[in-house]
């Protein structure tokens, strides 16, 4: 129960500053241009996946409509601005009635993406909406790449379980979020508490090796646990010697020990020798858990190996060496004038080294194949497709983009357990090929029948 189920005041920090300061300037000039109010269209999207990644994943927006709902300028953050002189008072005025009321759409939250797909879009007044692009980046950025690295694990583990330990390898607020994508991702586990209280995630843990080291032998350690956690609990068994750990965590715990944990070593070589042990001791129930910087590579180097559940911690929470998916916040069109019914006239960005954008509000569809598999992404301009779905790319099309916020009002929440099952329907939809861990193309090609899609 968190304090708010208990009837207690709770208070949601402000987001309004996590922002970069030249997001407020931009503001106060468009204000004193006429310009702030100018109807845009910002879209989200990456021009290229990670090296060797075959899909990205969409991960963060329940932290992003969270993020939106609290960008508030409250009184202490609007005499921080004045104080340090960031924007004029004009601007601070604006600040303080200052509520996001535009429309926000984009991919379902758990659904993958490719170059170029429109993860996310934003519409409203050119400042209401140009101040949520660092919150929005940063969330969906971080999100997305630790989703990521847990979706390539899961693939890598199969049927196998995997919990999310890294907490300890990262901010402290980061890991929360880390735990969040994680398990949008696959993972069905996390060992932080705040991230089980905050999001319902289930946690799990028992002792570390400082618990061993505490008492005198290791079978007084090892007795201790049992009593208090029962015999279903999990012994960790390299402190020492493993075989005679697993040893003595039979003799104490009996045939009917739940687990019992390798931290170190030849995880391959340990694991074969420590199941054949329990076997001859008659605990052929008890499971293997293998824990120590593990990340794709090493979960799919495990795959003949006797082992039950995977613990990753560090290559997990930093995008297993990709922490961030390079997405980035463009505006794509504005109004022609300050008329609330002027139309819509493409922007994009023209610049060298690749960093180009294409103008104009994106639609996003899919196309599957008669087997089910996915085809395509398809990634156009205008109208969708002109017409139904089908027009876009043919039969088996299916639109991507929802609408996530309208006028201000969030509509589109959803339970995350909800999410991480999408996550795993839609990849599973996947050409086998997504399923690689080697170097290679994304699983999917963009096609642009307007031209909307990367440079």
């Amino acid at each position: 129960m968190n304090s708010a189920d208990a009837g207690l005041p709770v208070r949601v920090p402000s987001t309004a500053l996590f922002t970069d300061h030249y997001e407020l300037t931009m503001v106060q000039a468009a204000l004193r241009a006429g310009t702030a109010e100018r109807r845009s269209v910002f879209e989200v999207f990456t021009r290229r996946l990670p090296a060797g990644r075959r899909f990205g994943v969409v991960a963060g927006t329940g932290r992003v409509l969270d993020a939106v709902e609290n960008f508030r300028f409250d009184p202490d953050v609007l005499a921080y601005l004045r104080e340090h002189r960031v924007v004029d008072e004009p601007t601070l005025a604006w600040l303080a009635d200052y509520r996001f009321r535009g429309d926000i759409g984009g991919y379902r939250e758990g659904d993958v993406y490719f170059p170029g797909s429109p993860v996310l879009r934003v519409e409203g007044g050119f400042a209401e909406a140009v101040l949520l692009e660092t919150v929005i980046l940063s969330i969906l950025n971080h999100d997305s790449a630790v989703a990521a690295a847990a979706s390539r694990m899961s693939l890598a583990a199969g049927d196998r379980p995997l919990v999310e330990m890294g907490a300890r390898r990262t901010h402290e607020l980061a890991a929360v979020a880390a735990s969040r994508a994680a398990y949008v991702g696959g993972f069905s586990a996390t060992s932080d508490l705040a991230a089980g209280f905050r999001y319902a995630i289930p946690t799990v843990g028992t002792s570390a090796h400082s618990f061993t080291l505490l008492h005198d032998t290791e079978r007084d350690a090892f007795t201790a646990q049992v009593d208090s956690l029962g015999r279903g609990t999990t012994l960790l068994v390299d402190t020492y010697d493993v075989a005679e750990a697993v040893r003595l965590a039979v003799e104490v715990a009996g045939p009917g020990l739940g687990a019992v944990r390798i931290d170190s070593g030849d995880l391959l070589l340990v694991a074969h020798r420590v199941r054949a042990q329990l076997d001859e001791l008659g605990a052929r129930d008890t499971k293997i858990v293998v824990t120590s910087d593990l990340d794709e590579y090493a979960i799919a180097s495990l795959a003949a190996a006797p082992v039950d559940t995977y613990g990753v911690g560090t290559r997990l929470v930093t995008g297993s060496g990709h922490p961030t998916a390079s997405m980035v916040y463009k505006l794509v069109a504005r109004a022609a004038s300050g008329d609330p019914g002027a139309p819509l006239v493409p922007v994009a960005k023209k610049s060298l080294g690749g960093k180009s954008s294409v103008g104009g509000r994106k639609w996003a569809a899919r196309r599957y194949g008669p087997d089910g598999v996915a085809e395509a992404e398809i990634v156009g301009t205008g109208p969708f497709g002109g017409g139904p779905a089908e027009a876009a790319g043919g039969a088996g099309t299916e639109p991507l983009q929802v609408e996530l916020v309208r006028a201000g009002e969030v509509v589109a929440r959803e339970p995350l357990e909800a999410v991480r099952d999408r996550h795993l329907a839609v990849r599973s939809r996947l050409p086998l090929s997504a399923m690689q861990l080697s170097d290679g193309e994304p699983v999917l090609p963009t096609e642009t029948p307007h031209g909307g899609g990367p440079e």
